[in-house]
């Protein structure tokens, strides 16, 4: 069998695997819009609705990390294509774990529902976040199809905006615990909910560090902005 044969197998495999994770990248942010939507509505269908989505995650990180499995054992793929591999198992890794924020958003939905008492509190400028952490992920994934690095440095910057929402979040429901004390039970829901966001963005921001990875050669993790600028350019 020819090397090109063999590249434009393996290219094939490539493209296939690639495809699921973006399969799985949408199948997570519809779990999101939904997460939000239950959020905004206090909707028990719908918060049922994500939980019942999991499985399938799960199922098909299992399915991508055994396909990927099959392809580096079959093709011993070196430098960038190996750097292409593992960084896919990565993000197929925090896409998974969006699901479980996402889920976790609807069981928490779940319980401030079943506190009766909802809609006094600020979950407004959560869905704010919300909707920010959601925009920053379909970003990552669009960057990811392309390796966009210039793209990826963006989303790291605006990763920041996110916690800077958690950050003002926090203060607010911690002054809204202090003057109702009946208010702490349906508040720290609402404070385990705004972590999950945050979540959401920081594994939007691992897949942007991912592609600086893939197209350099370089882990920029843990590395200040101004570093990877250096790298990205």
């Amino acid at each position: 069998m020819s090397d090109k044969h063999l590249s434009s197998q393996f290219d094939s495999e490539l493209g296939s695997v690639s495809s699921r994770v973006m399969e799985l990248g949408g199948l997570v942010e519809s779990q999101i819009r939904q997460a939000i939507y239950a959020l905004s509505e206090f909707s028990v269908e719908v918060a049922n609705q994500v939980t019942a989505a999991e499985a399938k995650v799960n199922a098909m990180e299992i399915e991508i990390d055994r396909e990927l499995s099959s392809i580096i054992a079959r093709r011993q793929p070196t430098a960038r294509d190996l750097r292409l591999l593992i960084a896919i198992s990565k993000a197929t890794a925090n896409l998974e774990r969006v699901g479980d924020e996402a889920e976790k958003i609807a069981r928490m939905v779940l319980s401030i529902i079943g506190t009766g008492a909802p809609r006094a509190l600020p979950s407004l400028e959560l869905r704010v976040a919300a909707d920010l952490a959601s925009g920053l992920l379909r970003k990552a994934l669009d960057a990811f199809a392309r390796l966009d690095t210039a793209a990826a440095l963006a989303i790291l910057k605006e990763d920041d905006l996110i916690d800077k929402e958690f950050d003002g979040f926090v203060r607010k429901l911690i002054t809204y615990m202090m003057e109702d004390p009946r208010m702490i039970s349906p508040s720290l829901d609402l404070l385990f909910l705004a972590k999950a966001i945050e979540r959401i963005g920081d594994h939007a921001k691992n897949i942007a560090e991912l592609i600086i990875y893939i197209v350099k050669g370089a882990d920029v993790r843990h590395s200040p902005l101004d570093q990877i600028e250096l790298v990205v350019k």
